[in-house]
């Protein structure tokens, strides 16, 4: 009997389930977009129902499209959109209300205003920096402004999660209340260095200890399915850890020293640093990569909250594009952004001062700025321009790294529907001064996602196996030389209103 995995990656935009064999080829994909809510400035919310339907609808699909039976299947891989938040019944299954996504900012005021010396104390701790995007104080802001969250938590109604606790639960038929120590890791609730759940920062936060998931590693049986929503058959859950956390292992930087960015929704960008926990530091913070066998495996990571959504904002707002991939046709058109510099600031807040671009932002900035406009400029240099900036916020993330590890990666391993965008890899490339190196397949959050779940239960014998799955679809060489890279880098920090880095 042929055996398989089935790796989950439930983003932002959607539920990608892929179906994979023991040498990591993936047999089946099915992949289904969810929507995503604003419904005042600065807020982000998504429909929990319909991020567990898309979810449990692509699994279905991947099993049925790949004509294998559901006992053929080993285990299931969960990976998750990082730090949004879901508050649900514990004896109905109903949400609460929307889940608040990881891109809102309601919080802004409320981090703004902690004494520094509290939130030293808690980035210390926690290995997360203090930002809206945390799912800490997204949980204090509902306690404190949602009566019905209020009473729920505390007469023991209600529990709340991220969303791999969300489709945990659900997959489980309500049996398992579980998130692992990686998503744990930058919601500013667990303890960086025990993997247990902070007091001090649950204290801080005012959350009830009864609401929270139990804590497990990244690779162990954390949940099975509930037979009903696998074709009467239970499959184990072995495998689960954050979106960013996952592509890191799928695109193989297992090993410490290693780097990838990840250009999804935002830009994600992470260094392994091994066993040794780095408390943050120069805008990085300090997530759990995934534990398993009783290690842990931590990283460095900056992010930026738009990437990907430059592309849909040229698609849906400017409506210059009829897709993303578009935007790479458009900016081959031209020989530079004839002196357009964009910066992808898209959430329509101020950015937050502890976010690691708000330390070089212009006070009072507020959304994203498209700089130098003239008669002569086209669409083409509008989108050549979105793309050169999701480039430098790369090199701006792995300055931070370097700066913060002590660390510089010999290349970068690129994921993320961006990395399809062979203009946008070699002005990486070019602008970072090293190698960029793109695997066979981008869908490596779900790779990822399966192979924690297939160590756990022996598919795969050891991470060296995992690693060797890996494979190569193309390497971009950078063609600049330093003092071209610099100049243009150094072009876009000043049209940004950034302090110059490079002579200091």
């Amino acid at each position: 009997m042929s055996r398989y995995i089935i790796g989950v990656d439930q983003s932002t935009s959607g539920t990608t389930v892929i179906l994979i064999d023991d040498a990591g080829e993936v047999v089946a994909v099915r992949k289904l977009a969810i929507k995503r809510y604003t419904p005042q400035l600065g807020w982000v919310e998504q429909d929990a129902t319909e991020i567990w339907l898309a979810t449990r609808s692509a699994l279905r699909a991947v099993i049925q499209d790949a004509r294998v039976s559901p006992d053929e299947i080993e285990s299931i891989g969960i990976a998750n959109q990082r730090e949004t938040i879901v508050v649900w019944d514990r004896h109905t299954g109903e949400p609460s209300g929307r889940a608040i996504g990881w891109q809102d900012r309601r919080t802004l005021e409320f981090c703004e205003k902690v004494d520094p010396s509290d939130r030293d104390r808690l980035e210390d701790e926690t290995g997360m920096l203090l930002l809206t995007n945390s799912a800490g104080p997204k949980i204090e802001w509902l306690l404190s402004h949602d009566r019905n969250v209020q009473r729920g938590m505390a007469d023991g109604r209600l529990i709340c999660g991220t969303v791999d606790s969300w489709l945990m639960w659900n997959l489980s038929g309500g049996k398992s209340h579980v998130s692992d120590h990686s998503n744990a890791s930058v919601t500013m609730l667990q303890d960086a260095r025990t993997l247990s759940y902070s007091e001090r920062a649950i204290d801080f936060f005012g959350i009830p200890r009864g609401v929270l998931p139990a804590l497990r590693s990244s690779s162990e049986t954390l949940a099975y399915t509930a037979p009903e929503h696998t074709f009467g058959v239970e499959i184990p859950i072995t495998g689960c850890a954050g979106d960013q956390q996952a592509s890191m292992f799928g695109v193989g930087c297992i090993r410490p020293g290693m780097a990838k960015n990840t250009y999804g929704a935002g830009n994600f960008t992470m260094l392994n640093v091994g066993d040794h926990y780095q408390p943050p530091s120069h805008g990085t913070f300090s997530p759990v990569l995934w534990s398993a066998n009783g290690t842990v495996t931590y990283g460095v990571e900056y992010m930026t909250d738009d990437a990907g959504s430059v592309l849909d904002w040229l698609r849906d707002g400017l409506r210059i594009i009829g897709e993303a991939r578009e935007a790479e046709s458009l900016a081959l058109q031209v020989p530079d952004s004839g002196g357009l510099h964009f910066i992808p600031s898209l959430g329509q807040q101020p950015t937050d001062r502890r976010s690691p671009a708000a330390s070089r932002a212009k006070p009072g900035h507020s959304g994203g700025l498209l700089m130098g406009l003239t008669h002569q400029s086209t669409r083409q240099h509008i989108a050549r321009a979105a793309l050169e900036a999701i480039a430098f916020q790369a090199r701006d993330a792995l300055e931070a790294i370097q700066t913060s590890a002590g660390i510089s990666p010999a290349v970068l391993r690129v994921d993320g529907a961006g990395a399809r965008n062979d203009f946008l890899m070699q002005f990486q490339a070019d602008i970072l001064g090293i190698p960029v190196e793109r695997p066979r397949t981008v869908e490596t959050t779900a790779v990822g996602a399966a192979y924690l779940a297939g160590l756990a239960v022996g598919f795969w014998d050891s991470v060296a196996e995992v690693e060797a799955n890996w494979r190569l679809d193309k390497v971009f060489e950078p063609r600049l030389s330093t003092d071209a890279r610099d100049e243009l880098y150094q072009k876009w920090v000043d049209a940004m209103g950034y302090s110059s880095t490079l002579n200091t």
